[in-house]
């Protein structure tokens, strides 16, 4: 079973190794969708309780990330690898971590499924 929470955080950035308007310093309105997949525990009914999922994933990523520049945590923070960046945050807080998707707009996104 899978389970799947939003999350939405503002942010920063350039890329430094792009030829085109975001080399500049601009902005985004991130949308995160964390997946989990487990088997629901026989007594609680859950994966996960959601409200422990929006814990972690506000200490481990949001709490560093919004309404920050990501030019601070990343060299080169392409939608690519903010998606690493952020992989590697929860992955050790999140058993069963599945895949999370970041969108940078509403028509772009990338999906990460770990190495």
């Amino acid at each position: 079973m899978r389970l799947e929470a939003d999350f939405h955080f503002a942010a920063a950035h350039r890329l430094p190794f792009y030829d085109g308007p975001c080399f500049r310093m601009h902005g985004h309105n991130y949308r995160l969708v964390v997946a989990v997949e487990g088997t629901p525990d026989p007594k609680s009914g859950m994966i996960l309780d959601f409200v422990e999922l929006e814990r972690i994933v506000q200490q481990a990523v949001l709490s560093k990330c919004d309404h920050q520049t990501l030019n601070d945590l990343l060299e080169n923070p392409t939608a690519e690898l903010i998606s690493r960046w952020i992989w590697k945050a929860l992955a050790p807080e999140l058993p069963g971590l599945a895949e999370i998707r970041l969108w940078e707009t509403p028509q772009y996104a990338v999906a990460y499924r770990g190495e």
